[in-house]
């Protein structure tokens, strides 16, 4: 047990930038999706209770905060040495960019909290990793240059980035130590978390002296599809595990970055924590940034054209009837920030596809506005798309009839339109659409629908395990094309846009120089 009451405080920012969209996100987006401060954010963070409204019942935070408990030997953390003190948890829907005015109001308010409960002992950040913001270049780096400012440069602090974070020298500079999720799709929120308080208890109790070694690779694509559990990503992952088992390895990440954020230095990093041995640290970080180098041409695999999905989908007679065919929008994915307004499957189901039961979410808020007064199974002739990426987007005009009108968490006021036999989920906010519970909150049942479009690249399969007999990706155009990216400003040349024979010497540049 500690000496004194050791008190930790704890916060989250978390939004996954799309730098091409040009939807801007501010603090009504974080309050519409997830905000909880002070005392709300520690009732969320128990066993029962649900961390984040929608999306996950146990978080990072929630694994950080049941960590401590169990660390501290009994629930009643104030009388056995530790005391949690939450800050701020604010989570957004990955879209465009914050605006300065946004991130502004997210630090005062953790600082804010901060004043009002110092002295604190540590501090856990969990970030996100891959987040934007207008005019300014390096948004987790402000968040802790400000924070550093109120408590002092010594105050331990540890953070925890998501899997597609980026890594920067002004971060690591800030921090004792870094962890970031080991599974994709994400399925290890509250372990990482976990971690996260075994490290900076550590630190408070000074029973770890945390060594961390990084390496930052020049590389937007590879690994192939990147999933933790499949070649050629697997052994990778599962070398970080076995390291992680040993005495003095504390954690092992590799970071495989969101291609669309326009962070400079965005690529592939390796970060490994050691107890206080630096020499191991960096042998280890050099080996696993020379086995993830070595999967740099393993590139994700070609998608099908709407057309050609739709005909493999008619096709597929029982997976229909006993499921249903899930078609994943690759380039509108609003999970990596995509507005969610595409319109190329809608056009295709009604020239290719009218015999399909098809659900195909969209992102109009103007549409919602227009139609929300009218009546059930009215009609109405409308145009959807096109309005909020006025130059990639395509509108698209059709006669429909309102079916549904509904309420959803997060997603504001949905309508459902019908053209024929498609159903388009028409949302005020995000088309988050990754899990069933999307459709069924709009009034539908998913087992009834032939085809199911969802907006996602991979943790939608978690959720449609039960019901999707085939899955197909489909490439229409949009801000999350993985060649979209190579219209980025990066600092230096970057793989697979660019012929990069070596990695060494852009991490010397992003790290040393």
């Amino acid at each position: 047990m500690a000496s004194h009451c050791l008190r930790l405080a704890f916060a989250r920012v978390n939004q996954e930038t799309n730098a091409l969209s040009p939807v801007l996100t501010t603090l009504d987006d974080f309050r519409a999706t997830h905000w909880l401060e002070g005392p709300q954010l520690l009732a969320a963070c128990g066993r029962k209770a649900m961390e984040v409204q929608g999306m996950f019942r146990n978080a990072e935070l929630s694994g950080f905060v049941q960590e401590a408990h169990k660390l501290a030997h009994g629930h009643d953390v104030a009388a056995t040495g530790v005391a949690l003190v939450p800050l701020l948890s604010a989570w957004a829907v990955p879209s465009g960019p914050l605006t300065a005015a946004c991130l502004q109001g997210i630090i005062a308010t953790i600082l804010k909290h901060l004043r009002a409960v110092e002295p604190v002992d540590g501090l856990y950040l969990c970030l996100h990793g891959a987040m934007g913001v207008q005019e300014v270049a390096d948004p987790e780096a402000e968040i802790l240059r400000q924070i550093r400012a109120v408590v002092g440069a010594e105050l331990p602090i540890v953070v925890s980035y998501d899997l597609h974070a980026s890594v920067s020298r002004a971060v690591v500079a800030q921090t004792q130590a870094i962890v970031a999720y080991g599974t994709n799709p994400h399925r290890d929120h509250a372990r990482t978390g976990a971690t996260a308080a075994r490290m900076l208890l550590g630190l408070c109790r000074k029973t770890l002296r945390p060594t961390m070694a990084w390496r930052s690779l020049p590389m937007l694509m590879g690994g192939g599809t990147t999933i933790d559990f499949l070649p050629p990503m697997l052994a990778i992952f599962q070398r970080l595990r076995h390291w992680e088992r040993q005495k003095r390895i504390v954690s092992g990440s590799v970071l495989m970055c969101h291609p669309w954020n326009a962070h400079p230095e965005t690529g592939w990093n390796v970060l490994i924590v050691t107890h206080d041995d630096a020499a191991l640290a960096e042998r280890l970080a050099d080996e696993i940034a020379e086995q993830a180098w070595a999967v740099r041409n393993a590139l994700p695999p070609a998608f099908h054209t709407p057309e050609a999905a739709i005909a493999l989908a008619k096709s597929a007679r029982l997976a229909r009837k006993l499921g249903v065919v899930v078609f994943a929008d690759t380039s509108d994915v609003v999970s990596a920030g995509a507005p969610g307004e595409n319109t190329a499957l809608i056009e295709a189901l009604l020239a290719h596809g009218r015999e399909l039961v098809s659900y195909v979410p969209l992102r109009d808020p103007a549409v919602v506005a227009a139609l929300w007064p009218a009546a059930i199974g009215s009609q109405h002739a409308v145009t959807i798309g096109g309005k909020l990426d006025v130059i990639r987007g395509k509108s698209l005009t059709l006669k429909v009839k309102i079916h549904e009108k509904r309420q959803s968490h997060g997603v504001g006021r949905i309508l459902v339109l019908v053209h024929e036999q498609v159903h388009i989920i028409v949302v005020e906010g995000p088309a988050l659409a990754i899990r069933p519970a999307f459709f069924t909150n709009a009034g539908l049942n998913p087992w009834r629908a032939d085809v199911i479009v969802v907006k996602n690249f991979f943790p939608f399969r978690m959720f449609f395990a039960a019901m999707a007999r085939l899955t197909l990706y489909v490439r229409t155009s949009g801000v999350t094309d993985f060649d979209a990216a190579h219209t980025l400003d990066f600092a230096g040349a970057i793989h697979p846009r660019d012929p990069v024979a070596e990695w060494r010497s852009a991490d010397r540049r992003r790290r040393l120089d």
